[in-house]
């Protein structure tokens, strides 16, 4: 039996780290909760897909709002068992198992706490492989999974039941209620059968974000390159080494939104590249051609460390690396695109398909 206690906990937080792209929230906080709720009620089973029975109800747990607040504004730890027991009481059937909605920073963390406090186990897998920044954009809704009813609880206590007339429409309320709210809920919805899960699912992706973690805190130990086991770990592919020289960001509608310039060192002195971000990495422009965009994953680690950054965590000065790395080929599909596609977000590229460098 596979389980998540403190000793493996810090390994997950920090791969779920870099598989956020930059977003999901400071792994660090969610950490010190799913440390405590861990400590209170004991480790967490983890289960695969095929342990998991046809007709159980597993439900999808996470933080919304803008990654930059929650620096500021640290859950209590109780938010997302109220949404849970929430969306019980809608739904009128207790959940069997967890699961994350997306691997990234933080909310791979709140799952995991929210089981160890429910007793429940977790899968082993998530709804997007990475982090997304907003709600609909969930691998369950390719094969015909709402994201309502939607169950969202604060900090103060109070609950909100969403029934939406389609998975963009319950984003948009969602994060209308998530601003209103201070820009940091907690949330219960895509509610999926057992028998829906290796559709729905990336799988193993708690299990990648542990041996991630644990292959970068080996190389610091061997004193060898960390990015570089991240790299070959992800079959990712090198962007630019060096050092950000600006950051513009923003909290606007519920999201952090910005740019970052980074200037080349080393071998890659004289280079150029900028980073565009919505909570999450979207596009890497690198002397003014498009290397890589959304879906794929543009990871960025502290290059002594190997450390993810987070977008809220860019500053002037810092020593950065910068990866690309595959996606699930599921989200190059046209709906996958559609929905996760650097045209969704804006820019005026098509999706630039992965590869090595």
């Amino acid at each position: 039996m596979r389980e998540i206690t403190l000793d493996n906990l810090e390994d997950i937080a920090r791969g779920a780290g870099i598989l956020g792209t930059g977003g999901g929230g400071d792994p660090y906080i969610g950490m010190l909760l799913a440390r405590e709720a861990i400590r209170r009620h004991g480790p967490v089973r983890v289960v695969d897909f095929d342990e998991v029975a046809p007709d159980a109800t597993v439900v999808p747990i996470s933080g919304m709002g803008a990654p930059t607040v929650l620096l500021e504004r640290v859950p209590n730890g109780r938010e997302e068992l109220a949404a849970l027991r929430a969306l019980e009481k809608y739904i009128g059937r207790p959940a069997t198992h967890i699961a994350p909605v997306e691997i990234g920073g933080v909310n791979s963390m709140l799952p995991i706490a929210c089981a160890a406090e429910a007793g429940l186990p977790i899968v082993d897998g998530d709804a997007m492989g990475r982090a997304f920044p907003e709600a609909q954009m969930v691998l369950p809704g390719l094969i015909g999974v709402r994201n309502t009813p939607m169950a969202i609880s604060d900090d103060k206590g109070n609950s909100i039941i969403i029934e939406a007339v389609d998975n963009h429409a319950a984003e948009r309320i969602a994060r209308a209620v998530c601003v209103e709210l201070g820009c940091q809920i907690s949330s219960a919805d895509t509610v999926l059968r057992g028998d829906q899960l290796a559709a729905g699912l990336v799988p193993a992706t708690l299990t990648l974000a542990e041996d991630l973690g644990a292959a970068v805190r080996e190389a610091r130990a061997a004193h060898t390159d960390p990015v570089a086991a991240a790299r070959d770990l992800l079959s990712g592919t090198h962007l630019l080494t060096g050092k950000v020289t600006d950051v513009s960001r923003r909290t606007e509608g519920g999201f952090a939104r910005g740019r970052a310039r980074v200037e080349g060192v080393g071998t890659d002195a004289g280079r150029t590249l900028e980073l565009d971000f919505q909570n999450e990495h979207l596009l890497a422009t690198r002397d003014g051609e498009t290397v890589a965009t959304t879906p794929d994953l543009i990871c960025v680690l502290d290059t002594d460390s190997g450390d993810p950054v987070t977008t809220e965590g860019l500053r002037y000065g810092l020593r950065i690396s910068v990866l690309a790395a595959p996606c699930d080929p599921r989200w190059t599909s046209p709906g996958g695109l559609e929905l996760a596609g650097p045209r969704y977000f804006g820019y005026e590229t098509d999706y630039v398909p992965f590869r090595t460098a």
